[in-house]
């Protein structure tokens, strides 16, 4: 480890294969908390490589819990970063629900809140979820109730090690980077959510290489979702692309107007206003624009406004209320 970290203070990067290794080494208990908080500290004072990322991002895929639920389903993931220190609800896991309820399969991964006071996995598990990684009872969440959640350190026990540190730290890490790229269920579409456009190209650059049906989106005030508060930037498929929010029908939303991740009662709270129909103008048009832009990734030659359209007929309707309902009815 002492010649790792001399390598970030000399300001220095490391390859691929270094990159896989490193993690690997983090993972199999091979170095202790303090030297591991003291390379990811180290680590975050600078900027992530391609060739980082891409090592680690290895690493942990090589590591986890592998399923093969994308040989039966045309399943999605949509899932964020984390680390914008934005405090919203959990738009995402929301606009989940919203897409299953429209018909199509979501392979949601999803954590406990490091950066954040309620990640999705808190916000879960509060409702009634219980975290499972049998793949047979997986499968018949996706074919049942169109979804299933994906607690990821269930999938990823080598992170064990790495947990503590994390939570000590309290901070966004290179960890928070990869969450949205390890997902054992390979999902051959993701929508992902990035902090920072940096990120966001190095992330495209990646999925370039891969046969992933891909939307990477940041908000360009900072979130790492469709905000509203801000027009925002997509990489795709089909290139690169600035949303206007006016263009699209949409009025800008206060920043205030979409907050609750800092308590796992608020979140639940504001979760199941969104699902019932009885939230905010503000938190549903949010949540419908994720899972609006989550749905043109399925369906790449639908407009912004036909997908918009579908997501609210899923929530409005009540066909994602149904779909979370079902989900925990069958554990």
């Amino acid at each position: 480890m002492k010649e790792i970290l001399n390598t970030l203070f000399e300001h220095k990067t490391f390859s691929r294969e270094q990159s896989k290794e490193i993690l690997i080494k983090m993972t199999s208990g091979e170095y202790n908390e303090a030297q591991m908080a003291a390379f990811t500290t180290a680590y975050c004072m600078r900027s992530i490589t391609v060739e980082e990322l891409s090592g680690f991002r290895e690493a942990m895929l090589e590591l986890c819990q592998h399923l093969d639920l994308n040989k039966d389903f045309n399943l999605i993931d949509l899932c964020g970063t984390g680390g914008d220190g934005k405090d919203t609800f959990n738009i995402s896991t929301l606009a989940s629900f919203v897409v299953a309820g429209a018909g199509y399969k979501v392979a949601k991964h999803g954590n406990y809140g490091v950066s954040s006071g309620c990640g999705s996995s808190n916000v879960m598990e509060y409702l009634g979820y219980t975290f499972t990684n049998n793949s047979d009872t997986l499968r018949n969440t996706l074919d049942k109730a169109g979804i299933c959640f994906l607690h990821a350190p269930l999938f990823n026990s080598a992170m064990k090690n790495i947990a503590p540190v994390r939570k000590g730290l309290g901070i966004k890490t290179f960890f928070n980077m990869l969450g949205p790229m390890v997902n054992p269920a390979k999902p051959q579409n993701q929508l992902v959510g990035v902090f920072s456009l940096e990120l966001a190209r190095l992330y495209a650059y990646l999925y370039q290489k891969s046969e992933v049906n891909y939307a990477i989106l940041h908000a360009l005030e900072g979130y790492d979702e469709i905000s509203l508060t801000c027009d925002f930037k997509v990489f795709s498929n089909e290139g690169e692309r600035i949303y206007e929010i006016e263009a699209l029908g949409f009025d800008k939303v206060d920043p205030k107007n979409i907050t609750g991740g800092s308590t796992v009662e608020e979140s639940a709270k504001i979760f199941k206003s969104v699902l019932e129909n009885n939230a905010t103008t503000d938190q549903n048009n949010v949540v419908l624009a994720n899972a609006a832009m989550a749905l043109k990734t399925l369906e790449p030659k639908w407009s912004f406004a036909d997908c918009y359209y579908k997501a609210e007929e899923s929530l409005t309707t009540g066909k994602a209320l149904k779909a979370f309902n079902t989900l925990l009815s069958l554990q």
